[in-house]
């Protein structure tokens, strides 16, 4: 593979995310891309968001780790740090690539913690007072410590993006879930600011006279005040270095970095950050809750566009928006209209799968299908099958729709974000227990509509190809 795309010297650096390896070439017309297609075990190669993206699916780990070893490049890092040849690219490329790349390293150990906090509030239902043992408090760490100390994470996988030391964006992290900090909101309120659909914004002590705003739910499990406040570290870390002498560089950059970074985090960045937040999360809200019809509009248009928006990586903009409403709220509505669409793409394989009798065929047709319906990794089923037959692709899209119908009519959401496939069913699954497994019964309804609606469009519409 390391030849086919022109060869180690044509590689700035090399990454993969779930079912893609990502190379950064220098020139992405040494790439040969029929004879890269024309390999056992390529669903697809794609030139998206700056990067030349060879999409292998669920074996993406092994093959990234004979790219690395045949090529001896870095783990993820630049061969030619000297040489910055990225070329231009728009605002939403730039954002995009930005977003995927700082959440996608994560995203095995956020859905395991995702898993096992939906199965301990699964038997919690069930069994009550296994709340109350130290059996429930031990795998209660595995499954919220992450989700708590988001930002920390964040920050070291923005710091990859926003080139700056990783230990110095971790320490801002740490600053933003410092107990002392999250305790402060639940003291008194020295004054408050009220900014209608934005929300309230109070605070409880002071820098020197300024107000240190906090928002209610603090910034555990927060998105959007991490990522702004380590790429505005990024700008001093680097300002920094332009001047301080060498001697000094080892301390005296992170010291400077962190302390301004940390000090207008919490006094400007983070209420700013936390505004764009709200004011995001207002704008889907006000679609979902237009009168009579808001939550079947917002389930139909989010279930339906999921899929053509994973095509382009453009889902990745939602995923903070929800993981900052749990963070707020508790709850999101934008991620449960989803639901469906991992199981209306895999009907929509099974139909194929049935009429078209090619061994070949099958034989893509059939892992594609287990890892839509079981895992919800939807990239081999999408690149490889449904998507270059067109009508299929959009029957699973109408499939994706009618599950948001389910979920937007009975306003179903999500209490929290980790597994895929049947794992995100958990999702739904209050943990206070004041609804219970009442959302992940309408999941799980959605799901089979979904599902039943892109076979039997597929099965109804598909014909085989002729195989010569």
């Amino acid at each position: 593979m390391v030849d086919l795309v022109g060869g180690k010297s044509n590689v700035s650096s090399v990454a993969h995310c779930i079912t893609r390896v990502r190379f950064k070439l220098k020139d992405e017309s040494k790439a040969n891309d029929e004879r890269l297609t024309a390999l056992d075990g390529i669903i697809k190669v794609m030139h998206a968001n700056g990067q030349y993206q060879v999409v292998v699916g669920n074996i993406v780990e092994d093959v990234y780790d004979s790219i690395l070893r045949v090529g001896g490049f870095a783990d993820g890092g630049p061969v030619d740090a000297d040489e910055d040849i990225d070329a231009p690219k728009g605002i939403a490329a730039v954002a995009i690539d930005l977003i995927s790349g700082i959440f996608q390293p994560i995203l095995g150990t956020f859905s395991a913690a995702g898993i096992m906090k939906g199965l301990l509030a699964l038997v919690v239902f069930l069994w009550p007072s296994f709340g109350d043992t130290g059996a429930h408090t031990t795998l209660y760490t595995i499954a919220d410590g992450m989700f708590y100390f988001l930002p920390v994470v964040l920050a070291y996988t923005a710091s990859k993006k926003f080139k700056m030391s990783e230990f110095t964006a971790m320490a801002i992290g740490f600053a933003l879930v410092y107990p002392t900090m999250v305790a402060l909101t639940s003291g008194e309120v020295l004054g408050s600011i009220e900014l209608g659909f934005l929300g309230t914004f109070s605070w409880y002590a002071t820098f020197f006279g300024l107000p240190i705003i906090m928002p209610a739910a603090d910034y555990t499990s927060s998105v959007i005040p991490i990522l702004v406040m380590v790429w505005f570290a990024s700008k001093v870390e680097a300002w920094v270095k332009s001047w301080i002498p060498a001697s000094l560089k080892m301390f005296f950059v992170p010291l400077i970095t962190m302390t301004i970074a940390i000090v207008l985090g919490y006094l400007a960045i983070g209420p700013i950050a936390s505004l764009i937040t709200n004011l995001l999360a207002a704008l889907f809200e006000l679609i979902f809750n237009l009168p009579a019809v808001g939550g079947l509009l917002g389930g139909v248009i989010v279930a339906a566009v999921w899929m053509p928006l994973v095509i382009f990586g453009f889902h990745w903009s939602l995923v903070p928006i929800a993981i900052s409403n749990i963070g707020a709220s508790g709850q999101d509505f934008i991620l449960a209209s989803i639901i469906a669409r991992s199981f209306s793409l895999g009907a929509v394989l099974f139909a194929m799968y049935l009429r078209n009798k090619d061994e070949r065929f099958r034989g893509i047709c059939l892992p594609a299908m287990i890892s839509s319906f079981f895992f919800g990794v939807t990239e081999p089923a999408i690149y490889g099958i449904a998507l270059p037959d067109k009508r299929a692709f959009v029957n699973a899209c109408i499939g994706s729709a009618c599950g948001g119908v389910v979920t937007g009519i009975t306003g179903a959401v999500i209490y929290l974000i980790g597994g895929l496939g049947v794992f995100s069913w958990l999702w739904f699954i209050d943990p206070s227990g004041a609804n219970g497994m009442t959302g992940m019964v309408w999941a799980v309804v959605s799901s089979i509509v979904g599902a039943i609606v892109g076979f039997a469009l597929e099965f109804a519409t598909y014909k085989a190809p002729e195989y010569v």
